[in-house]
């Protein structure tokens, strides 16, 4: 059986030519596909019956489903998404008064083991199909047009897994949420996040491609981010700036820094003073300094909040354009880092 997603306008009219069906079938199954997300051959309704009957003995549509959502007291909604395979997902919705921002996946589980994130403590079993995520945005656009009556503003690859070492899918996917005959989203609106493969933000800018890009920092010295991110000892830091200055010489596209503080580890004013060096290398927007959201398998802590202030008032001393992202449902474990299936997670705390 093929995935009939995986079908292109021009062979749809090849196939209908095959059946022995007029041209413009071909165009019907298509805005089903990408217009109307239909979940079956069964649900082209504008088909007749026995070309609905002879696609489904090749063809079949893989659709994702939601298994089961968590609602937070602040109006966030984690879903746990179900692929076609039994395997499971996890992306978050983010309502607030000016924006409806999708969090979505790009990897069942993830390879790079960061130490303070619920799914680096996963094994990778695969990447996501690329109408898997278009499948996940699709969910999310009508969850919150359900709950909030508004279509989705943003969308920002910061779920599961490194959406740079999913690439294909990860741009086919973009390609098609960005599509007239598709969601129609500006790729303005949509950021993906990397935790830093240098390699792969050079061929971003070498693609020319039109969405923001955010890198996962963490620390500002190789020796603190080797520690937590493991990917750092292939990608460092001096590779990191070159990539994205390359990135933005190619695209003049947004770029933005992610920090998360842990207690005694990366939040003193050497640290804020490493962070300003690195920012100033770096033709960066925004730094978002992000409040630390505990996980079981992690020994790290949140700072005091006299101690985030000081950084913070560190950063703006240095004229740092930094804000401070308090982080959306942390009653559900729908916050920055706590993204899991919690069943698959092994029982040993790291330390920092």
């Amino acid at each position: 059986m093929k995935n009939l997603r995986n079908c292109t306008l021009p062979e749809l009219e090849t196939l209908m030519k095959e059946l022995g069906e007029p041209k413009f079938r071909a165009k019907q199954v298509y805005e089903w596909i990408w217009k109307q997300s239909a979940g079956s051959i069964d649900d082209m309704t504008n088909l007749s019956k026995s070309l609905r009957e002879k696609l489904a003995q090749d063809y079949y549509i893989p659709k994702v489903k939601i298994h089961h959502s968590q609602y937070s007291s602040d109006g966030t909604i984690k879903n746990r998404l179900q692929l076609h395979d039994t395997h499971f997902v996890e992306s978050v919705l983010i309502p607030t008064e000016k924006r409806m921002t999708a969090c979505v996946s790009s990897q069942v589980g993830c390879s790079l083991s960061c130490k303070f994130c619920a799914t680096g403590y996963l094994p990778r079993k695969r990447n996501m199909d690329y109408d898997e995520i278009v499948d996940e945005v699709t969910l999310l656009n009508g969850q919150a047009e359900k709950h909030y009556g508004k279509h989705l503003s943003n969308i920002v690859f910061m779920g599961m897994g490194e959406p740079l070492l999913n690439y294909a899918n990860v741009m086919k996917a973009i390609e098609r949420i960005t599509s007239p005959d598709g969601l129609g989203m500006s790729p303005r609106r949509i950021t993906v996040s990397t935790a830093g493969v240098a390699k792969m933000i050079k061929k971003l800018g070498d693609d020319g491609v039109k969405f923001k890009l955010a890198l996962s920092l963490h620390a500002a010295n190789d020796k603190k981010r080797n520690e937590i991110m493991p990917i750092n000892e292939t990608n460092d830091l001096k590779s990191l700036i070159e990539a994205l200055n390359y990135f933005y010489d190619k695209t003049g596209n947004e770029i933005t820094f992610e920090y998360i503080l842990f207690r005694n580890f990366n939040d003193s004013e050497k640290d804020a003073d490493e962070l300003v060096k690195i920012y100033r290398q770096v033709p960066a927007d925004l730094v978002n300094i992000i409040e630390y959201n505990p996980i079981e398998l992690a020994a790290f802590e949140k700072p005091e909040d006299d101690k985030v202030m000081a950084f913070m008032n560190y950063l703006e001393s240095k004229k740092v354009n930094a804000r401070l992202r308090r982080s959306r449902g942390k009653d559900i474990d729908a916050a920055c880092g706590q993204l899991a299936n919690v069943d698959h997670i092994p029982a040993t705390p790291t330390a920092p």
